[in-house]
């Protein structure tokens, strides 16, 4: 069972039963985060050695991009809970590694399985280069200082994320405070309003820049987010310009040059400091064909496997069910 590891609905459905293995085998995971770490963590459990690598310095993956944006910091304690499960387990974590096929191919290992991510994708605007430009890493991950006018390039999931970044200044969140929250939407007690949340007594905090999202198709922009969550987004980013149907003619000193439509009219500049791409993912997975071409079985999960809009119950699901199968 090489390539791709697909769930089919019955698999996405069904229970899951770790059985201990006949037969022990050394297997190898590259990345460490949900797919990676959910992989590793149910073969060690099944009685297979496991080694588990990651380039970065610590586990998580996006998981700890995530986690710094304002309400979704219920990520760190899914990164508490895997740092023990892994400090519990036989696993041999490798961090600070940037493996090659060549280590993978002279350790012998019995398969590989790519839980490699993704990385930004290109989308190959003139100008891009400039010091205006951010990506999103950038911005999470490496704390890049942002100024006060900026256009978000992308409007799914990464790109509503990080406008909320923005949006209170640099991730401050009312989420752990419950004070805080509850007078930010208005959530009082059901006797006093009708539902228990009161449209005159939310306090709602103003944005700390202006943050518009730019998409290039047409249609609602965040039509994929959560059904539960979306309206918090909009909320959050209210007062925030969305504008679809956009083409990105141009980056330079004076900001990002747009037009509108299939006939590129109305040509304007956007005067920002700064461009923060956002424009999705592709799958990184340059280690699949020279581990398959030296007979290595591979197996590819995670945002290797499927980029698009990154989903963490996705991932985790795909990495113990493969896991399970081996």
């Amino acid at each position: 069972m090489s390539g791709s590891y697909i769930l089919k609905q019955d698999e996405q459905l069904s229970g899951l039963n770790y059985e201990k293995t006949e037969t022990v085998r050394r297997f190898a995971v590259i990345g460490a985060g949900p797919a990676g770490l959910s992989t590793a963590l149910v073969l060690n459990e099944r009685g297979h050695k496991v080694d588990l690598y990651d380039r970065a310095d610590k586990i998580g993956g996006q998981l700890n991009m995530a986690a710094a944006i304002p309400g979704k910091e219920e990520f760190f304690e899914m990164l508490r809970y895997y740092t023990r499960q892994l400090e519990l387990s036989t696993v041999d974590l490798k961090l600070g590694t940037d493996v090659s096929e060549s280590l993978l191919i002279d350790e012998g290992y019995d398969g590989v399985i790519v839980a490699t991510g993704v990385v930004p994708r290109d989308p190959k605007i003139p100008g891009q280069d400039h010091p205006k430009v951010l990506s999103y890493i950038d911005v999470l991950r490496n704390k890049a200082p942002v100024g006060k006018r900026v256009a978000i390039i992308g409007a799914g999931g990464i790109g509503f994320d990080v406008a909320e970044y923005l949006v209170h200044e640099e991730g401050q969140s009312s989420t752990m405070d419950l004070d805080e929250w509850l007078a930010e939407w208005g959530v009082v007690d059901p006797a006093d309003a009708r539902g228990g949340l009161s449209r005159e007594r939310a306090q709602p905090v103003g944005p700390a820049r202006e943050v518009p999202l730019l998409q290039r198709k047409k249609g609602k922009l965040g039509a994929k987010l959560g059904k539960t969550t979306g309206w918090i987004h909009r909320s959050s980013l209210k007062g925030g310009k969305m504008i679809g149907e956009v083409n990105y003619e141009q980056i330079s000193d004076e900001g990002l040059l747009i037009t509108f439509g299939d006939g590129r009219k109305d040509p304007t500049w956007l005067d920002v400091d700064n461009i923060i791409m956002c424009a999705g993912q592709i799958p990184l997975e340059e280690l699949k064909a020279p581990l398959e071409a030296a007979g290595i079985p591979v197996h590819v999960i995670g945002g290797a496997d499927v980029a698009a809009e990154l989903d963490a119950k996705r991932a985790i699901n795909q990495g113990s069910r493969i896991a399970a199968a081996l």
